[in-house]
């Protein structure tokens, strides 16, 4: 979940709009969290994540990343993905760990978090660059309502 908002429910979100990511070979199913409440609340309070699923993470503007395990028992990794949606970085984050890992750039525009070790089992690393069926992420997003 990302600290830099102070948004978030104090119960899990409803299953978000669904977006089909190309990550390498794999395909994901991922919602979208975009608005405020949507980016502090995340994966708060679920109980599991689906092997080929995820959240992506739409920052409102390019900025550091920060994201923490408040209220959040699933183990997840998560990468740090810029505007162009290459993947800089990955991370795995322990359940209820409540300090933030931050990004290395302020260049992160999308979060992708996944079931902890999925971009390891998937032979996913640092320079992939993520698509959609529609297009790049940026295309994606700026023809989308669900925009911040």
């Amino acid at each position: 979940m990302p600290t830099n908002l102070l948004f978030y429910s104090d119960r899990a979100l409803p299953k978000l709009p669904l977006l089909k990511l190309f990550v390498g070979k794999q395909v994901l199913e991922t919602e979208m969290a975009v608005t405020p409440r949507e980016l502090a609340t995340g994966m708060m309070y679920r109980t599991n994540i689906a092997e080929n699923e995820g959240m992506l993470f739409r920052m409102p503007f390019p900025q550091r990343a920060n994201f923490y395990m408040k209220n959040t028992v699933v183990p997840l990794s998560c990468a740090y993905i810029d505007t162009e949606g290459t993947i800089l970085e990955i991370h795995d984050l322990q359940p209820l760990n409540e300090k933030p890992v931050s990004s290395a750039t302020e260049n992160i525009q999308y979060v992708l978090e996944t079931a902890q070790g999925w971009f390891q089992r998937n032979d996913i690393g640092v320079g992939t660059v993520i698509r959609t069926a529609d297009g790049s992420l940026a295309e994606v997003f700026s023809r989308s309502r669900r925009r911040l």
